[in-house]
Parts: C-alpha cells; sequence; structure tokens
C-alpha cells in the first residue's frame, strides 16, 4: 500500500492553513483604524453625503441647503456620450418640476474634464440647472463615482431613495422618479 499520497496531502493542507494563518495576522487591521476604502459608497436609505460647489458664476451651492426638497446630484462629464445624451431630458424634466421644488445639481467632474467643454455644452444644450464644477475630485471621490454618469435621487429628508449608474436615463424614467419624490415633499 501506498501511504505517500494521503500524506503529501495532509501535509499540503497544514501548510496552507499556516500560510492562511500568518495572512490574517500580517494583513489584519488594528482595532479603531478606519480605511477610507472600507467606507460604504453611498446608497439608497442613506443620507446623502454633503458636499459644496461652486458653480460656472462662482456661486456656492451646498446639498444639505436643499433639505424639504428633491434633488437630483448628476455626476457627468462634458465628453461622456450617456451623459451628453441624458442632459436634454434632464433639463426638460427640471423646466417642468423646478416650481414644485425639484432641483437638479449637474456635478461636472472637472477633474476629467475641462472648464471649456463644461460651458460649451452647457450653453449648447441651453441647460437651466446650476452645473457644479468638481475641479479637485471632491464629490467624485465622495460618491464613489466607478462609473459616468452616475445620479443620486435625494429625498427632500436628505436621504438617498436611488442610485442609478450609468445612462443615459430615460425622460420617463426621470419623470416617474421625480413625481414619487415630490409627492413626499410636506
Amino acid at each position: 500500500m501506498n501511504f505517500s499520497q494521503p500524506i503529501r496531502t495532509r501535509l499540503l493542507s497544514v501548510f496552507f492553513l499556516i500560510l492562511g494563518l500568518i495572512w490574517i495576522g500580517v494583513s489584519r487591521v488594528p482595532l479603531g483604524t478606519q480605511l477610507s476604502e472600507s467606507i460604504a459608497a453611498p446608497q439608497t436609505g442613506f443620507k446623502a453625503p454633503d458636499f459644496s460647489l461652486n458653480d460656472m458664476d462662482g456661486n456656492s451651492f451646498r446639498l444639505s441647503d436643499l433639505r424639504g426638497k428633491v434633488v437630483l446630484v448628476n455626476i457627468w462629464a462634458s465628453w461622456c456620450p450617456p451623459c451628453r445624451a441624458e442632459m436634454p431630458a434632464i433639463n426638460r424634466v427640471y423646466q417642468q418640476y423646478k416650481d414644485q421644488g425639484f432641483v437638479v445639481l449637474a456635478v461636472d467632474s472637472t477633474i476629467q474634464d475641462t472648464l471649456a467643454n463644461a460651458k460649451i455644452f452647457a450653453t449648447e444644450n441651453k441647460l437651466s440647472f446650476p452645473i457644479l464644477l468638481d475641479q479637485q475630485g471632491l464629490v467624485t471621490r465622495l460618491y464613489q463615482v466607478q462609473s459616468l454618469p452616475s445620479s443620486f435621487f435625494i429625498n427632500p429628508d436628505g436621504t438617498i431613495d436611488e442610485v442609478v449608474i450609468g445612462g443615459p436615463m430615460a425622460e420617463a424614467l426621470l419623470v416617474s422618479r421625480v413625481e414619487k419624490l415630490l409627492r413626499e415633499v410636506p
């Protein structure tokens, strides 16, 4: 009888077990340490991370100042085809519902774009909502943007109702989300 195969398998198993325990010990994070990568991305049901950015005219906008309103935070760039495709629909929906408390904060990921291109795009498309400039990538990092466009529908109480990654969003989707959220305005 040849017992060398089972013994070799057991020794290999013990070796990998010890190697795994060493790896756990070496790679563990000390108690009380918080890694920025471990912070969960903004998601439905949680408060929207607050931020303050300037628009193209230098006016400052703070998300938390918009409590009581329905807010769409749309993170985009002028070179992004789905972003370009959905902006006219966002603008039409904004025009239709702005008097009822709907606000669009279009955050140009200027760290990946140019101010000149964002201005040209906004002018050509006659965008009537604020175009905020994320020149240092603050909002892009805070909202852990992995894909453009990224859209966050925010309730009047400041919690995220829905996250839409990618696009373009259809106008019908925008209308249904905005109408649903406007019914929640006190």
